[in-house]
């Protein structure tokens, strides 16, 4: 609560742009982590299911799904790299 009413109490103009800038940022930051979140849920789903539906392809699909894993992760990082940039650029 006290970072915030210090926030409210920015009377200079640079250190109300760079709250804007870390408040956008974590923004930013928190809807590039939504899709990947959504994404690798979905995926480990649908891949529990085609191991049920197939255990004998489970290593084929198990391998497959840590590929996509890796892949979604990548856009997470991605989201994290421009959080870094909006915030000190």
């Amino acid at each position: 609560m006290e970072a915030f009413s210090a926030l409210l109490a920015l009377d200079d103009p640079a250190d109300v742009k760079n709250a804007n800038a870390a408040t956008s940022a974590g923004f930013a930051y928190g809807l590039a982590a939504i899709g990947p979140g959504i994404g690798i849920g979905y995926l480990v789903g649908k891949s529990v299911e085609a191991m049920a539906r197939q255990p004998e392809a489970a290593g084929m699909v198990r391998t497959t799904m840590f590929l996509g894993i890796a892949f979604t992760e990548a856009l997470a990082l991605i989201g994290f790299v421009v959080f870094i940039l909006l915030k000190f650029a």
